[in-house]
C-alpha cells in the first residue's frame, strides 16, 4: 500500500503547485534618468503576481514601505496597487537626490536593476569683463574675457558670436571651486580690431547639456583709431605746366588735429588744410606728393605721383635665341614710358598677337616656330615714341630631307637624282645610298655626288643644301632600285627615298631633242658633249621636246600639292635643274609656279629671288651628259615621318656607316630657324 500512496502524493503535489498560478515578477523596472535641478523625477516600477510589501532604496538605504514615505518630504510612491504599479516621485529635485535607486518586492525577494538619477544644473548668465561697452584702439591686439560662475553640471562651454557667426581664436580655462565657493569657467577671445569694428556687437554664450540653447551676454565695441587718409589729384594725368589740385580726406576717432604736406619727402612750405594746388612739372613723376594727417591716437600718411606724359623708349632689345626642338624659348624686351607702353609680341610677317608684356615664352617649340619675333610698343597718348625690335628664334632639329623631282632617263643614258636638306645645326654629312653602297661626295664608278648651298628660305629657316646624284650609263637595275638621300646632325637623322623614272623612247639619241636656254655665251650647253663640240650658233635655236612622255600626269585627277615639311620649310616640289643662264657659268633654272595647283593648296618655297645663283657649270656639263628640262607639274612625293629616326632606306640597302667619314673641319652651314 505504501508503494501505491507515494505516486498519488506526487500527483497531488504537482496539481497543487499548478493551481497556485505564476510567480511574482517585474513588469517594469526603473531606468536611468536625467533631470534638471528643481524639476520632478519619476522612476517607474511595476510587479506582476505580487501583492506584498514594495519599497524603494536610495544608494542602498530603504526609504520605507508606506506610499507617502514619511521622513522624505519630497518623495512619494504612486500608482495602482491592484495593477502592481509602484512609481517613485521626487519633486523638486535637488543635487543630493543624485543617487542609485532600486525597487524591491521584499516578501518575494525581488530586486530591480539599479537606476541612476543624474541632476543637471544650467549655467549662470556669463559676464564679459569691461562690458557692456568695451573701448578699444584700432590695430592694437586685445583679449576679451567671458566668465560663467556657479555649480553648473556638466561644465558649460563658452562661445563667441558676431552677427550670428561663431568666432574662432578663443582659449578656454576652468577654475575648480574651493570649499564653500562656486567654481567658474572662462573663455578668452583674442582679436585685433580695426576702424570697421566700431559699434560692432559681440555675444558670449554659455551652454551645456542642461541648457542647449544657452544663455547670452552681449557687448558693444567702441573703437578709437588714427586717421584713415585718402589722397587724390585732379587731374591725375597732365602735361608739364598744367595746374593740379590735391585733396586729402581723412576719417578719425577722435577728430583730426592737423595736416602736413610734402613733395619727395621735403615739406611744402605754407601748405595748410586738406587742399593743395600746384603747377605740375616733370619732377612730380618721380617725386610723389604726400599728405600726413594726425589725431590724438596717431597719424597716417598717403602719397601719390602725377602722370607726366612721354612716349615709349626702348631700354633693352630682345636677344636671339637658339634652342633644341621640344625645349622652351623665351624673349624679353624693356620699354619705358608714362603711361606704361603696351608691349605686344608678333611674328614677323604675321598679324596674330602671341603675347603681351615684357616677356614672351614659347613652350616646347617645334621647327614650325622658327623665325623672327617682334617686340612692339605703341606710341603714347602724345603720339610720340613707340617702335619695334625683333630677334630671331633658331630651332635646332634633326634634318628634314626632301626628294626633289627628277626627270625620267633613258637606258644607258645619263640620269640625275636630287634632294633638298634643311637642318639646324648644319648636317655632318649628306649621303646617297643604294644597293651596292653609299657615296657622300666625289665619284664612285658610274655615280657622282655634288652638294652645294640652296637658297635661304624664310627668316629662321637658314641655309640649306642641295645634293645631286649623277648616274652615267644607266642600267636596268637603276630603274627598279631605290636611292636614299639621308642627312645627320647631333639631334638625329632624316632621309628621303627617290626613284629613277624611265623614258619610253627606244633610242637614247632621241634625248638630244632638248630645249636650249637662250643667252648661252660661255661654252656651257644643254646638249650632250658631242653637240657642244660640233654644233654652231645658227643651229642652237629653241628646240622643244618631241617626246612628252615625261609630261603626262593624271589630267582627270586632282593634283594635291603638299608641303613635305608641314610648314617647316616652304619648299616647292619641283625639279631643281641646272641649265644655262645669261650669267657666266650658268645659273639655277626653276620653272614658274604651277598653274594647275588646286585652290587652297599649301604655299611653296619661292626660289625666284635666288635665280641669280651661279653654281659651277663644269660640275654638271661633262659628267652629266645632258640637262633636263623641268616642267611645272612635277611635285615632290614626300611623307613626313611621325618621328625623327634613321633614314628610310630601300629594302636590302646596307646601313650607312657614318663613322667612316671624318668630322668636317670647315665651318658648318647654320640653319637659322
Amino acid at each position: 500500500t505504501l508503494r501505491m500512496r507515494v505516486p498519488a502524493l506526487l500527483v497531488l503535489l504537482f496539481c497543487f503547485r499548478g493551481s497556485a498560478g505564476p510567480s511574482p515578477h517585474f513588469l517594469q523596472q526603473p531606468e536611468d534618468l536625467v533631470v534638471l535641478l528643481g524639476e520632478e523625477a519619476r522612476l517607474r516600477c511595476a510587479l506582476g503576481a505580487y501583492w506584498g510589501l514594495v519599497q524603494w532604496t536610495k544608494s542602498g538605504l530603504a526609504l520605507g514601505g508606506q506610499r507617502d514615505l514619511p521622513g522624505w518630504s519630497r518623495y512619494w510612491i504612486s500608482g495602482n496597487v491592484a495593477n502592481g504599479q509602484h512609481d517613485l516621485h521626487i519633486r523638486p529635485v535637488e543635487l543630493e537626490d543624485e543617487a542609485s535607486y532600486e525597487c524591491q518586492a521584499t516578501q518575494a525577494g525581488l530586486r530591480s536593476r539599479p537606476a541612476q538619477l543624474h541632476v543637471l544644473v544650467p549655467p549662470e548668465v556669463p559676464q564679459v569683463l569691461g562690458g557692456p561697452s568695451v573701448s578699444l584702439i584700432a590695430g592694437v591686439p586685445v583679449n576679451l574675457t567671458c566668465r560663467s560662475r556657479g555649480d553648473a553640471r556638466p561644465t558649460p562651454e563658452l562661445l563667441w558670436f558676431r552677427d550670428g557667426v561663431r568666432l574662432d581664436g578663443t582659449t578656454f580655462h576652468q577654475t575648480l571651486p574651493k570649499e564653500g565657493t562656486p567654481g567658474s569657467v572662462e573663455s578668452t577671445l583674442t582679436l585685433t580690431p580695426s576702424s570697421h569694428d566700431d559699434g560692432a556687437t559681440l555675444v558670449c554664450r554659455a551652454r551645456s547639456q542642461a541648457l542647449p540653447a544657452g544663455r547670452d551676454t552681449a557687448i558693444t565695441l567702441s573703437l578709437q583709431y588714427p586717421p584713415e587718409v585718402t589722397l587724390s589729384a585732379s587731374p591725375h594725368t597732365v602735361q608739364e605746366g598744367e595746374k593740379v589740385t590735391f585733396l586729402c580726406q581723412a576719417t578719425a576717432q577722435p577728430p583730426v588735429t592737423g595736416y602736413r604736406w610734402a613733395k619727395g619727402g621735403s615739406p611744402v612750405l605754407g601748405a595748410r588744410g586738406p587742399r593743395l594746388e600746384v603747377v605740375a612739372d616733370a619732377s612730380f613723376l618721380t617725386e610723389p606728393v604726400s599728405c600726413e594727417v594726425s589725431n590724438a591716437v596717431g597719424s597716417a600718411n598717403r602719397s601719390t605721383a602725377l602722370d607726366v606724359l612721354f612716349g615709349p623708349i626702348l631700354q633693352a632689345k630682345p636677344e636671339p635665341v637658339s634652342v633644341d626642338v621640344g625645349e622652351d624659348a623665351s624673349f624679353s624686351c624693356a620699354w619705358r614710358g608714362n603711361p606704361l607702353p603696351r608691349v605686344t609680341w608678333t611674328r614677323r610677317g604675321g598679324a596674330q598677337v602671341l603675347g603681351s608684356g615684357a616677356a614672351l615664352r614659347l613652350p616646347s617649340v617645334g621647327p614650325e616656330d622658327a623665325g623672327d619675333y617682334v617686340c612692339r610698343a605703341e606710341p603714347g597718348l602724345s603720339g610720340q615714341g613707340g617702335g619695334a625690335a625683333e630677334a630671331r628664334l633658331t630651332v635646332n632639329a634633326p634634318p628634314v630631307v626632301t626628294a626633289l623631282h627628277s626627270e625620267p632617263a633613258f637606258l644607258r643614258g645619263p640620269a640625275r637624282l636630287q634632294c633638298l636638306v634643311f637642318a639646324s645645326p648644319a648636317p655632318d654629312a649628306v649621303v646617297w645610298s643604294w644597293d651596292e653602297g653609299f657615296l657622300e661626295t666625289g665619284s664612285r664608278g658610274r655615280f657622282l655626288v655634288e652638294t652645294f648651298p640652296a637658297p635661304e628660305g624664310r627668316g629662321g629657316q637658314g641655309p640649306g643644301l642641295i645634293s645631286v646624284l649623277h648616274i652615267s650609263g644607266t642600267q636596268e637595275s637603276d630603274f627598279s632600285r631605290n636611292f636614299n638621300c639621308s642627312a645627320r646632325n647631333r639631334l638625329g637623322e632624316g632621309g628621303a627615298r627617290a626613284s629613277l623614272g624611265r623614258r619610253a623612247s627606244a633610242s637614247f639619241s632621241e634625248q638630244k631633242n632638248l630645249m636650249r636656254i637662250p643667252g648661252s655665251s660661255d661654252g656651257c650647253s644643254s646638249r650632250g658633249p658631242e653637240e657642244e663640240e660640233t654644233g654652231s650658233r645658227e643651229d642652237r635655236g629653241p628646240i622643244v621636246h618631241t617626246d612628252h612622255s615625261d609630261l603626262v600626269l593624271e589630267e582627270e585627277g586632282t593634283l594635291e600639292t603638299k608641303d613635305p615639311t608641314n610648314g617647316y620649310y616652304k619648299v616647292r616640289g619641283v625639279s631643281v635643274s641646272l641649265s644655262l643662264g645669261e650669267a657666266p657659268g650658268g645659273g639655277l633654272f626653276l620653272p614658274p609656279p604651277s598653274p594647275i595647283g588646286p585652290p587652297g593648296a599649301p604655299t611653296f618655297y619661292d626660289f625666284n629671288p635666288h635665280l641669280g645663283m651661279v653654281p659651277p657649270c663644269r660640275l654638271y656639263r661633262t659628267r652629266a651628259g645632258y640637262l633636263t628640262t623641268p616642267h611645272p607639274r612635277a611635285f615632290t612625293s614626300y611623307i613626313k615621318p611621325a618621328s625623327f629616326g634613321p633614314p628610310d632606306l630601300a629594302p636590302g640597302t646596307p646601313p650607312f656607316p657614318y663613322a667612316v667619314f671624318p668630322t668636317p673641319s670647315h665651318p658648318r652651314l647654320q640653319t637659322h630657324v
